[in-house]
């Protein structure tokens, strides 16, 4: 079997349920089905109140550090955000923010969004794209946004989200080659 990839994902969603989380746990599920990956998910809505309290990162309790942590020594990230007031939150751009500067140069990032309707799928090119080329990650080619039409409750019923997911997926995969596949190669 190949090497792990370790992936992780930070969801920023502010509640649970929350279909942030649930469209993040589906791009990793379907990570899953296509490399051998070690996953860890951050939950903004966990250590949000902290991460709030933190104006600098040597002031970040151990959860948050641990969080900073993870995501900078990931070999792909999955970042998930709702749409609030046309952007992501400010407590999303503030982790971002206590994130050593150099730390994720050259890093895949996979993008993705939800929002309460198509007419805030630019997010992922208009804000998301933006701040982590400031950040000189390599944000993927193909991102993910879902609109509430594209779930019932926290679960994901659309079809053509499912597609999204998909095609993102495996855009992602390529980028990692056979060293963490889990399919045969000839």
């Amino acid at each position: 079997m190949s090497k792990a990839l370790k992936v992780v994902a930070f969801s920023a969603g502010t509640a649970r349920p929350s279909k942030t989380l649930a469209l993040t746990e589906a791009l990793l599920g379907q990570l899953g089905e296509q490399l051998n990956i070690s996953s860890e998910v951050i939950e903004l809505s966990e250590i949000g109140r902290a991460l709030g309290a933190s104006l600098y990162r040597a002031e970040a309790p151990s959860e948050v550090e641990a969080a900073l942590a993870a995501v900078e020594a990931a070999d792909l990230l999955i970042v998930a955000t709702p749409v609030y007031r046309g952007s992501y939150t400010g407590h999303f751009k503030h982790f971002f923010d206590l994130i050593e500067l150099n730390a994720l140069v050259d890093k895949p990032v996979l993008l993705a969004a939800t929002g309460g309707s198509d007419r805030h799928a630019l997010i992922l090119d208009h804000q998301l794209r933006p701040l982590f080329s400031f950040l000189q990650a390599l944000t993927l080619p193909i991102g993910v946004y879902a609109s509430a039409a594209d779930f019932d409750g926290y679960q994901i019923t659309s079809d053509a989200l499912n597609n999204r997911i998909d095609l993102a997926v495996e855009r992602a995969a390529g980028w990692f080659g056979a060293a963490y596949s889990k399919r045969k190669t000839a």
